[in-house]
């Protein structure tokens, strides 16, 4: 990236110097050629800043929509995560329902014994 922004910028700086002798050696007079360099100045004063306002648009936009998609990949993981505790959560509920009622059925069982016992002593 820094190589081509030295290529960039030196291409600028070549085109705007041999404009500028370009303008020099014009047989033109000295205020008109004024006019003239002010002129190709300020036209690429205003190309530069149209191109830098353009890249800190895309460097915006990039950035937006980097932020987008981690946004979006954390988002499906965190509903992945919270339907997988949802899921280990009814099941470990279901384990402690059959081993309560496991234990109901025990002391029911035991309850019975002990009753048909005390009758028959």
């Amino acid at each position: 990236m820094k190589d081509q922004s030295r290529v960039i910028a030196a291409l600028l700086i070549g085109a705007a110097a041999g404009a500028a002798l370009g303008l020099l050696l014009a047989p033109n007079s000295g205020e008109e050629l004024r006019s003239d360099i002010a002129d190709y100045v300020n036209d690429l004063v205003a190309s530069a800043k149209d191109k830098a306002q353009n890249a800190a648009s895309s460097v915006k936009d990039y950035g937006a929509n980097a932020i987008d998609k981690a946004k979006s990949r954390f988002t499906g993981e965190y509903d992945n995560l919270a339907n997988k505790a949802g899921n280990l959560s009814d099941e470990v509920k279901s384990h402690v329902n059959d081993h309560v009622n496991m234990a109901k059925n025990g002391v029911k069982s035991a309850s019975n014994n002990v009753s048909e016992a005390l009758q028959h002593s």
